[in-house]
């Protein structure tokens, strides 16, 4: 290992702030002393463990070659250890959502990091790789339009993701690469040839005029540019060989007040050109592409419209468009008669259609992926495809019940209510809408030991899972930063001068 630089102390005060928290600081002289790695509930390591693993990080980091090949020789053993324990503990696969900094690239930031999450007694890592319009990319190897998270002078060749990957199997962690999708970040949506790429509403507004979070821009699914931009980053992430690649955000922006309910065919976010294009092209004949035209330019359709389409193409029966079931009786009815039922139709045919874009940008983008034989997952709120009153739904239309079941589903069960039941009732209604045979992975949020941001403990969570539903076997955790939240400030706030 490199001898630690005096502009990248941040490992020292990681180590020195965590030890100080844990109890007392371990006598340098036991350094040299055989250890038995230790487990307990939940494969949580031993204190004693931890304070020996990292004062050995912090003597190698230092230039001590005796530490450094002791260090290595507990990392194996850590490895052991942790592997016979999530095979006999419930669950045995457990997982940590984790996003690194800048900072990270301090010798010894990512093994420092690693290794607390071995000591927590997880064996897989969902490491965020695309986010806020920036990438864990090299700057010197970026074929994206996003700016790399590692930006000082110095580091333009610093990969930490290939870097995580390589030291997480190292400890016997499984390293998933997380990725946003069709959430391309407010900086690219500043850029002057990407503006056709983002997803519009009917009054001409992109997503930041209607999200309180303005960091979040969403892309139109339909898009070309947004397709190739987004599968470069894919490529990207798979030349660094992940165990795994999980789609976050894949759905439309939510809304804030009324707007997260969506009532009217303009609130719908297939306004951009490559939607409006491929909408029409679903329509079947000549009758059902000016109805369509007419339907989402005013917002609705007359009697009027309906008489004049006819006279526009008599040679044609009933307007069709893909999914539409004519009625035997259409042909009999008045245009008064049957524009309360078309207009009905439109809504619902422009919802699916809205909806179908993302299950098809989610199905382009893995496929890459699949081919390779790596795992996939989609990441979702299990109340992100509800409908809402009277012919409303939710303005996410996330139809994670049509995500492909070859896929892992990810579950966001972050309800929260007194006590668990909710958690639960999440997760329930997730395993009721699986087809056979799809692995459903619930991510739960929260921390260790404490009610956190109105979570309950994870394990009282943990608890209320495995007694409800004993055949899920993997469960991830939101997140690193949560379990440990004062070293994960350190990390990020962190200067590198």
């Amino acid at each position: 290992m490199p001898k630690i630089l005096p502009s990248q102390f941040i490992i020292r005060c990681l180590i020195t702030t965590s030890l100080t928290i844990g109890s007392t600081l371990i006598d340098r002289g036991e350094i040299g002393k055989p250890v038995q790695a230790a487990t307990g509930a939940y494969c949580h390591f031993d204190q004693t463990e931890i304070q020996t693993k990292e004062k050995l990080l912090q003597a190698a980091l230092e230039g001590d070659s005796q530490a450094y090949q002791q260090y290595k020789q507990l990392l194996q053993q850590h490895t052991a250890m942790l592997r016979q324990c999530r095979s006999t503990t419930w669950p045995q696969e457990q997982a940590i959502w984790l996003r690194l900094y800048p900072c990270d690239v301090s010798p010894g930031s990512i093994d420092y990091v690693l290794d607390r999450i071995v000591n927590l007694g997880y064996n897989k890592i969902y490491l965020e790789v695309f986010y806020d319009s920036q990438v864990l990319l090299p700057p010197a190897d970026n074929p994206t339009p996003w700016v790399p998270v590692v930006r000082a002078p110095g580091a333009e060749n610093v990969d930490l993701l290939e870097q995580t990957i390589k030291k997480g199997r190292e400890r016997g962690l499984q390293v998933y690469a997380w990725l946003f999708t069709m959430n391309f970040g407010y900086t690219y949506a500043q850029l002057g040839d990407r503006q056709e790429v983002l997803a519009r509403n009917g009054r001409g507004e992109n997503t930041i005029a209607v999200v309180h979070d303005r960091s979040q821009a969403f892309i139109d699914p339909y898009n070309r540019q947004a397709q190739i931009d987004y599968h470069r980053l894919v490529e990207a992430v798979l030349r660094r060989q992940p165990d795994g690649v999980l789609f976050d955000y894949v759905r439309y922006a939510r809304g804030t007040g009324g707007q997260s309910v969506v009532h009217h065919v303009k609130d719908l976010w297939i306004y951009s050109p490559a939607s409006l294009q491929a909408l029409y092209n679903r329509a079947k004949n000549k009758k059902a592409r000016a109805l369509i035209e007419r339907y989402v330019t005013r917002g609705n359709i007359t009697a009027s419209d309906i008489t004049t389409v006819d006279q526009l193409y008599p040679e044609e029966g009933a307007p069709n468009w893909q999914g539409r079931q004519i009625s035997s009786t259409e042909s009999k009815q008045s245009p008064a008669e049957r524009q309360q039922r078309l207009q009905a139709e439109l809504w619902h045919f422009t919802v699916a259609h809205a909806a179908q874009g993302v299950i098809d940008f989610l199905t382009s983008v893995a496929s890459p992926v699949q081919r390779l034989g790596i795992s996939t997952g989609a990441v979702f709120f299990p109340g992100a495809n509800r409908t809402v009153g009277r012919g409303g739904f939710d303005s996410r239309l996330q139809a994670w019940d049509k995500f492909p079941a070859s896929m892992e589903w990810h579950p966001m069960a972050y309800a929260v209510c007194e006590g668990t039941d909710c958690i639960v009732n999440e997760v329930k209604t997730v395993l009721q809408s699986a087809p056979a045979g799809t692995k459903v992975i619930p991510a739960l949020a929260g921390a260790w030991g404490r009610t956190y941001d109105k979570h309950p403990p994870l394990e009282a969570q943990m608890r209320a899972l495995r007694n409800s539903f004993p055949q899920i076997n993997s469960v991830s955790h939101f997140s690193y930063s949560w379990q440990e939240p004062e070293i994960d400030r350190q990390r990020k706030f962190c200067n590198l001068q």
